[in-house]
Order: structure tokens, then sequence, then C-alpha cells
């Protein structure tokens, strides 16, 4: 997930570290919560069992359910009661062993990932020469190629011929224009891959479903995310052939090779299953309110993952910080006013269908919203949080916020009243039902280009201080919107106009997708 803030129509304001004064009980709860934070930390252990040894958690796989049942467990541990709730069902599709090679005119392992939901080939894997899809004036020509693809791996990227990214080029680069001409190659090779792609008159599903019925071998691709030896990893289009995603190193080799007609042949091996429709679910934990049990302050985070690496800073980091949070409160706050809730929401990655199945099914609990705080984009220390278009959002957050010690929001950049997020995360599925629910945006660490659904998005990326901050910051914020004798509230700002002069909407809520991929 990646969200961008537009600052036309917002206003920044920067937090004081200047405390309000507060009473001597609750400065001994927070006083326990940075103890236990800092001194008692689950943060490693966590991380370890849900990603070195779960793995990654793509909705439709029994790694995804495994997570589940490890998260439920785990609360249960603490004292903690959590359910795993259905809210749906989803193609399943397990990953099995994947090994490219190229086999001709020399033999050399190849770095490749099969696609999510790729079909598989046999057990002996398929061996065959490469082709390149051309550029294509118009669909005629498409069609008229489509014969080549016979019996062939068929590679459909752009042509990417230097890998070095941007910051090394302009370090190291002999002039500023031998840069921008690097640059300028990169980019004019993928606005060419697009504009091929757009003379045919498909979609990119149908021009690899086109390939994949007149009987080609298999689908290589490279997305390349600029960042050295990480490429995106998504989904699969084909049915029946498999989908390999090459390192922009092996996959520009191929490409070189069969351009200059040294007749490249690879061998792949790539093995999965479609075990048929799964559950999907959310794994919702809870702390019962003692005073106002039937209001709610939500801790957020989504549960899922794509599955080219283990995604630890998508979103392994904010499950984990949501899970140490709940933790540190259930020990030292055990009998909160308000019910805490935390939500591990499913198939956010398909678009934040877990959280959007919850508002949907239960409204009683988006009424009762005090506050829903949510976590999901990478391993930084919280540096942003957007007022979401509510009217009274400094009011509330920051009465809260000023109670986190300076140390952990000394970067803290708030923006009220801010503008409603229509998606990104799932904090957009409350705004759009009017409950308070806030995106706590992280310092980048690079996100982006490095981690964000590549295939190195594993355990050694996170920065477990940052982490650890993140969770003495979300616990008290939590512990305050809990006390909060007042309700939070959910008047709406006037939003301004678009650029077009038309009044802007407020997000509208919009339902989950039930049966994923299940009609494809």
């Amino acid at each position: 997930m990646k969200i961008k803030l537009t600052a036309s129509c917002i206003v920044a304001i920067f937090l004081s570290v200047v405390l309000i004064p507060r009473t001597v009980a609750q400065d001994q709860v927070i006083d326990e919560i940075i103890a236990e934070a800092t001194e008692n930390s689950q943060l490693e252990v966590l991380a370890h069992e849900l990603l070195d040894v779960i793995g990654p958690r793509l909705v439709g796989t029994p790694q995804m359910k495994n997570a589940h049942d490890w998260a439920v467990r785990k609360y249960e541990t603490w004292g903690i009661s959590a359910k795993n709730e259905q809210w749906g069902v989803w193609r399943g599709w397990e990953r099995g062993i994947t090994h490219v090679d190229m086999v001709y005119p020399r033999v050399v392992t190849l770095n490749g990932t099969q696609k999510a939901w790729s079909p598989s080939t046999s057990k002996k894997g398929v061996t065959a020469e490469l082709v390149v899809a051309p550029f294509f004036e118009d669909s005629l020509e498409f069609i008229n190629w489509l014969p080549a693809v016979k019996n062939k791996f068929v590679m459909i990227s752009s042509y990417l011929a230097n890998g070095r990214p941007d910051d090394n080029l302009e370090k190291w680069a002999s002039s500023t224009e031998s840069y921008m001409k690097i640059k300028a190659e990169r980019a004019n090779a993928e606005e060419e891959n697009r504009q091929s792609l757009k003379n045919t008159g498909l979609k990119k599903a149908e021009f690899v479903r086109a390939i994949e019925d007149a009987g080609a071998s298999g689908i290589i691709e490279s997305y390349w995310s600029g960042f050295p030896g990480a490429n995106k990893i998504f989904r699969a289009s084909t049915k029946k052939i498999p989908t390999i995603d090459l390192s922009l190193e092996d996959y520009g080799m191929l490409y070189r090779m069969v351009e200059y007609g040294d007749n490249p042949k690879i061998r792949i091996v790539a093995e999965s299953s479609f075990p048929g429709p799964v559950p999907a679910f959310n794994t919702i934990a809870e702390i019962r309110g003692t005073e106002k049990p039937e209001e709610y302050v939500i801790l957020s985070a989504h549960f899922d993952s794509w599955d080219g690496a283990t995604g630890a800073t998508d979103n392994g980091t904010g499950t984990i910080t949501m899970m140490e949070v709940a933790r540190i409160l259930k020990k030292v706050y055990p009998n909160p006013k308000r019910t805490i809730l935390v939500g591990h929401w499913g198939a956010e990655e398909q678009g934040l269908n877990g959280s959007r199945a919850f508002v949907e099914d239960h409204p009683d609990i988006v009424d009762g919203v005090q506050v829903v705080l949510n976590q999901d984009n990478g391993t930084g220390r919280i540096v942003e949080i957007n007022g979401q278009g509510f009217l009274n959002s400094y009011d509330f957050l920051g009465r809260w916020l000023q109670q986190v010690p300076g140390t952990y929001k000394k970067e803290l950049k708030t923006i009220f009243p801010g503008m409603p997020g229509s998606g990104g995360s799932d904090f957009a599925s409350f705004v759009a039902k009017g409950a308070p629910a806030f995106m706590l945006s992280s310092l980048s660490w690079d996100y982006g280009p490095f981690t964000w659904h590549t295939n190195v998005d594993t355990y050694d990326k996170i920065v477990f201080d940052d982490v650890t901050n993140n969770v003495v910051m979300i616990a008290i914020l939590a512990y305050m919107a809990s006390e909060d004798p007042e309700k939070a509230s959910r008047e709406r700002r006037v939003l301004p106009t678009n650029n077009s002069g038309d009044q802007r909407t407020w997000p509208e809520p919009k339902s989950p997708d039930r049966r994923g991929y299940l009609e494809d």
C-alpha cells in the first residue's frame, strides 16, 4: 500500500512536545506502557514466527489460514479472546517449487519467481525457446504474429538495458547529459511497451490469454522496482500455462540473446496447485470495555501479503505492531473503559476486502467506533497523521497525542482536518462509513521501490527500533482514546471543489469481493 497526500488543500500543524497536565494514574499507565514496550518487547519473536515460520500470507493459500490460526493462539496466551471470522471465499492456490534454468547455449540457473495463482508445469517441467513480443502498430499485426508463439516462452516486458538505480547513476555518470540519457532510455522503453499493448486494443490480461490460447508454453515477465535486486511480484493472468517473473539481469540477458539470434532455451519447473474455493477470514481480537463496552477503539492492520517474499513491511510490521500494542494494553491496562478491538484484515491487497466486509457486516460496531488506528506502509517510525476530513480531528487527536512523550513524536506532522481517503489501506473502509479512522503514515526507508510488493520484503528489512517507537505511540493513543470522557466527533469538513470546479463528495462505501477470483 502507498498513500500520497495532496498539500494544496491541507494545513500542516507540527505538534508541540509540551505535555498537558495529566493525572498520576495516567502517568503510571503511560510509564508502564513505555517500560513494557522497551524492556520486554516481543516484536522480534512475533516477526520470526509470522515471517520466517509461517511465511507469506497470500489470500487463498494455506499460509494465510496458518497465520489466522497462529494469531488466535497467540492472543489466547496473553489472555485476550480472539476468533477467525469468515467473510467470504477465495480461489485457493498453493505455491510449490519453482526452478528456472537456461539450458542452451550454456547452463545457468536463473533468478525467477512463479507469479501468484500461476498454473503449474508438470513435475518434469517445460523446455522451450523464447520469443520476444515486438512492438505492435495495431491489433491486426498482433493477430498475424500470434502463430509465432506456439511452443515458445513469450517475453512480454520492457527491455531495460541499464539496471543501476537512479541515485547510483546520478552519483557516478560522467555528465548530467549521460545520466538523463540513461533515464530517458528506460522511460522510453516502458512507454513503448505500454503503447504497444494499447495498440492491440486489449487489456494486459486479455493480451496474455490470447498468447496462451495461441499455444505458448509460458509467459516471461520482469517488473523491476527500480531498486537493485527487487522486482514487484503480483498475480498471473494465465489459466493453463505458467507465468514467471525474472530478475532484470536475467531477463535482459535472455532478451539480448533472442535479439542477437542466439536461440536460447530455458527449462521451467513450476509446481503449484489449486485446492478449490477456500474460506477467507479476518482475525478479530477483543479486550472488552468495562464502562462503555459498545464503543470501540480499533487497532487496524491488514494480515495478508503478496507472496514474492514474506510480506515483512507490507504488512508484517503493522500486524506485529498491533499485536504488541494489544499485549501491552492487556498487561498494563486490563480493564479499558471502551472495548479495544484488533482487526487483522484479509485480502486487503486485492481491494480492502476484509475491512470492507467487516464494516458491512458490523454496522453496530462501526456506529460505536471511537477511533480506528491503522498502520500499513513499512517499517518506519510514524511521521504523519491526516485528519481524514473530520472537522474536529485536531481536538481529539491533538488531545491524545499530547500525552505521547516528545521523543516518540519528534518528527510527527499532523494535517488537520485533512481530506478523506478513498482507498490505499483499510482505514478508508471506515472513513467511507463516517467513522473516525486514521492512517499512521511511516517514514519511507525506501518502502516504495525497495520492499513494497517485492521479492525482498523480508524479516531483515525491519527496523525494530522504529517499530518499537510506533508501538509506544499507538498504545498511548489507544489508551487515551479509551479513557476520553467524550466520544470523538464525526462532524465532516466542507470539502473543497476539484480542478473542474465541482464540489468534492465524501467517499462512498464499497462492497467487498466475497468470491475472490472464482469467476476468472
